[in-house]
């Protein structure tokens, strides 16, 4: 058969629907299958699925998944490509698929627990996206609610495995998922409270009262089950962690390889992420000098920034509302410049997440786009003020040209990409690296030609800057570099987490709070936070490459017809998407 690591493209524009393949019927099963297994991928997706049930995170919960794409690859092995669709299909998932084996067959998913990215989280998280149009849907989602405590045993049966193993979590992790278990278990303080209470149906007609009345016995299960994953989590689990925060260069090597789909030279990356943070503290100098004055620092520049009244929105329902209209402001400038933006994708709404953990995400458009793109905005509590210069570029991140577009674009893609490169392949250096490429890109076009907006756009960047150098020097166990021993009460010796609090705050305007859970989301999930800066490189590389190829070949170069080239491909690993951009 064709060998799928020979060169590929980026396949023409299909004049007209592209008639399915062997290849794409392999990936389809897969998803079909992977709906099955997981509930909640299948939920996210908007893929049939079992409405009302939760994964099984136990150990043979994980071997099943193991075992589907074992029995995906072999299939492969026996369907030949006929274009470059099937030949990026097979490209990314033998990618995918073998680094998710590595992680398996080293515990990785056994031993699972940060304060951002485990099953404490992910369960909680997978009711946002819950359909609650009808009765039948409110039923569902109580099903799903008493599903909880059998999501969270297996959860906890995998973590007793992993650690007979010596596979042990850090102590600061569980600590971290103790409180938002605790959090979770309190009913005014838990999500599940949140949702349900004041629930309708979609045509604002109340429920039924014996529905009411499930819901709020299941809510109640649901947070039974998390108090107890507080306790055992205290008990069982707490005196076996380890008090080290750092993974190995093995460990940290093949995470960075998950979350970037390429292998990177971790110590020139070091030293490229010490440069890119120099040179956007000199360009964020010019501006606080231009804001305020000469010898003005940017430190002062910031609270200064911070302080001013006629640059915030103030609670949370405005907060929205300025969300909606900035990403509607963007979506209108950008479609039929920089982009050609379909119908479905006009569309992007914002929203305040029932939760309160700081994060701001995006969340996929439903398969039929019945559920729209949306961009949550998890506010903690007790904040009620809001920087706009500082969170515009927030806006181009989540909403467009960043991850509506890309996700909202592979999803809409029906006619030409299968299932699971629509739904199933997420590589975290591709999409936070177009997110990241969409903020610079927009301040390149424009749109932040208000220093302070500008100072806001290279606050992002420079926080992604310091992540590259923080997380590669705490997680390898690096000597501190000068600008970090010079800080106060730092001081030569290693990187750890000390350290890395005091680079942090040198680094980043934000608050305490968030900056605290930033870098426990640092040290518990290795190579994630550098998978935006390094996938932005990767992303304006590939660009640059792509652009002179097709000037070579006398094809268009415009910056409009790159990203409708890069945008078609969906999300995939960044040696693959280069290959395809460069053929």
């Amino acid at each position: 058969m064709t060998d799928p690591r020979a060169s590929y493209g980026t396949p023409a524009h299909p004049a007209s629907p592209r008639t399915p393949t062997a290849v794409d019927a392999v990936a389809e099963r897969y998803a079909e299958r992977l709906a099955a297994l997981s509930p909640e991928f299948a939920l996210y997706s908007g893929l049939p699925g079992r409405l009302g049930a939760l994964d099984d995170y136990s150990p043979a919960g994980f071997s099943a998944l193991a075992d589907l794409r074992a029995q995906t690859l072999a299939a492969l092995d026996t369907a030949a490509p006929v274009d470059d669709v099937d030949r990026v299909t097979i490209a990314a998932m033998r990618e995918r698929f073998g680094v998710e084996d590595e992680l398996h067959e080293a515990g990785e998913d056994l031993r699972a627990l940060n304060n951002i990215a485990s099953p404490i989280q992910t369960i909680r998280d997978t009711f946002d996206n819950h359909p609650m149009a009808t009765a039948g849907d409110w039923e569902s989602f109580a099903s799903a609610l008493r599903a909880v405590p059998g999501a969270l045993a297996g959860h906890r049966e995998s973590l007793r495995v992993a650690a007979a193993r010596g596979l042990t979590p850090a102590a600061r992790q569980v600590r971290a998922c103790i409180k938002q278990a605790q959090d979770q278990a309190g009913k005014a303080s838990s999500s599940f409270t949140a949702l349900i209470e004041g629930a309708r149906l979609a045509d604002g007609g109340a429920l039924p009262a014996a529905l009411t009345t499930d819901l709020r016995a299941a809510a109640r299960e649901a947070r039974a089950a998390y108090a107890e994953a507080a306790h055992w989590l205290a008990t069982d689990i707490s005196p076996l962690a380890t008090g080290d925060d750092a993974v190995d260069r093995e460990r940290y090597e093949r995470f960075s390889r998950e979350f970037l789909g390429t292998r990177i030279d971790l110590d020139e990356t070091y030293e490229w992420g010490r440069e890119r943070l120099a040179a956007i503290d000199a360009e964020q100098q010019d501006i606080a000098a231009s804001l305020y004055g000469p010898g003005t620092t940017v430190a002062e520049a910031l609270e200064r920034l911070g302080a001013d009244a006629s640059r915030q929105v103030r609670g949370t329902e405005a907060l929205r509302a300025w969300m909606q209209e900035t990403s509607d402001a963007a979506i209108s400038a950008l479609d039929g410049t920089q982009f050609d933006i379909p119908a479905p994708l006009r569309a992007l709404e914002c929203r305040i997440a029932p939760s309160s953990t700081g994060g701001i995400y995006y969340t996929a458009p439903s398969d039929d786009f019945s559920r729209p793109g949306r961009m949550w905005w998890s506010v903690p509590a007790g904040t009620e003020d809001f920087a706009t210069w500082q969170e515009r570029t927030t806006v181009f991140h989540e909403g467009a040209p960043g991850h509506h577009l890309q996700i909202g674009m592979q999803t809409l893609l029906r006619d030409e990409l299968n299932s699971w490169r629509r739904h199933g392949c997420w590589v975290s250096g591709h999409g936070e690296g177009w997110a990241l490429y969409a903020e610079r890109l927009m301040a390149d076009l424009g749109f932040q030609e208000d220093p302070a907006d500008r100072m806001g756009m290279l606050d992002s960047q420079r926080l992604r800057a310091a992540r590259v150098v923080l997380d590669i020097g705490v997680h390898l166990r690096k000597e501190r570099p000068a600008e970090l021993a010079a800080l106060p009460g730092v001081g030569e010796g290693h990187w750890d987490a000390g350290s890395a609090w005091a680079f942090l705050r040198a680094n980043a305007a934000m608050g305490e709070s968030f900056l605290r859970f930033e870098l426990d989301r640092y040290l518990g999930w290795p190579g994630q936070a550098p998978s935006y800066a390094v996938g932005q490189r990767l992303w304006e590389e590939a660009r640059d490459a792509s652009l002179a190829a097709a000037r070579a070949a006398g094809a268009d170069d415009s910056l409009k017809a790159f990203h409708a080239r890069a945008l078609r491909l969906g999300s995939v690993g960044l040696d693959v998407m280069r290959e395809a951009l460069a053929a």
